[in-house]
């Protein structure tokens, strides 16, 4: 498993994950998995459909909102934030590197976080979303 990058006490996020990894994602607290991930995007990438079993059996819930790699909509956020009211955290949210999980909870928080806030905290986690600026201080400005 690739290494789980911590953005707040509340949502982590990681590249891809596989079904053997649900246990010990269980064992370290997260209680919930979000795939942002299309099925077949990769040839190795396991399904939905196995991700979701595999969650199951470790007792944790899970989700799927995939993502089309750099294709990230305001839709998509909006459902990652409704998605986010709604579900009992640790979250763990996946993709291929992390990116796009990652973009996905700096563009849902940019109305309640200043975009310095949001640069800082997902650089801090390894990830420079400095690209998303002006989207991040358009949602501020809503």
């Amino acid at each position: 498993m690739e290494s789980i990058k911590y953005i707040t006490p509340f949502i982590s996020v990681t590249g891809q994950i596989q079904p053997e990894d649900m246990a010990s994602i269980a064992a370290a607290g997260f209680v919930t998995v979000i795939n942002n991930r299309p099925d077949a995007e990769a040839e190795e990438q396991p399904s939905s459909v196995q991700m979701a079993e595999a969650a199951g059996i470790a007792g944790l819930q899970y989700h799927y909102l995939p993502i089309i790699s750099g294709q990230l909509t305001d839709e998509n956020v909006s459902d990652f934030a409704q998605l986010l009211t709604g579900v009992k955290g640790p979250v763990l949210a996946f993709c291929r590197s992390g990116t796009r999980s990652c973009s996905l909870w700096a563009l849902s928080e940019a109305h309640r976080l200043t975009p310095s806030a949001v640069l800082v905290a997902a650089k801090n986690a390894g990830y420079d979303l400095s690209g998303l600026l002006p989207r991040l201080e358009q949602r501020w400005a809503e």
